[in-house]
């Protein structure tokens, strides 16, 4: 065999797929194995790369209890009161950086934009969650090592 038949033939069209692929899904590793063929694309995160946090604005507190009834909508009455923070992928939540370490954040803490409050591990990379705005830590809405969700409420902040 000569050089150039053991040299690899990289697939220009996948690995654009591929980078497609993680900046729609905020990864920033991604690796497919076909065979012997093994192709890795990676993206270093900054903190303008940073998964986008997804915030909503809970909804006004109702003057009187809600009634059950098809028309009433409980789960907006379950939101919670300030912004809460969301699972921008589906993974395993952490709530610090590695075992027998102090927490991120706690009920009670004040935060400043931009502070890590926890980490979700997607496909082995570790993906820090930082706070959207500053605030007070009011409730932590997953549990260390927990399955979570796309669009899944994590933390509320005041």
């Amino acid at each position: 065999m000569s050089d150039e038949q053991k040299q690899m033939r990289i697939d220009a069209g996948l690995v654009r797929e591929l980078a497609e692929l993680l900046s729609a899904n905020e990864l920033s590793e991604i690796e497919v194995e076909d065979g012997d063929r093994k192709i890795r694309v990676r993206r270093e995160l900054t903190v303008s790369a940073a998964p986008v946090q997804h915030v909503v604005a809970a909804p006004q507190a109702m003057a009187a209890a809600p009634t059950a009834s098809a028309d009433s909508a409980p789960a907006a009455a379950l939101e919670p009161a300030g912004d809460v923070v969301r699972s921008p992928m589906v993974g395993t939540c952490y709530l610090a950086a590695e075992p027998g370490a102090a927490n991120f954040v706690s009920v009670g803490d004040t935060v400043k934009q931009g502070d890590t409050i926890l980490i979700v591990e997607a496909m082995k990379v570790m993906n820090p969650i930082s706070a959207p705005r500053a605030g007070k830590i009011t409730q932590l809405m997953v549990a260390n090592a927990q399955p979570v969700e796309f669009d899944q409420p994590l933390v509320v902040i005041e």
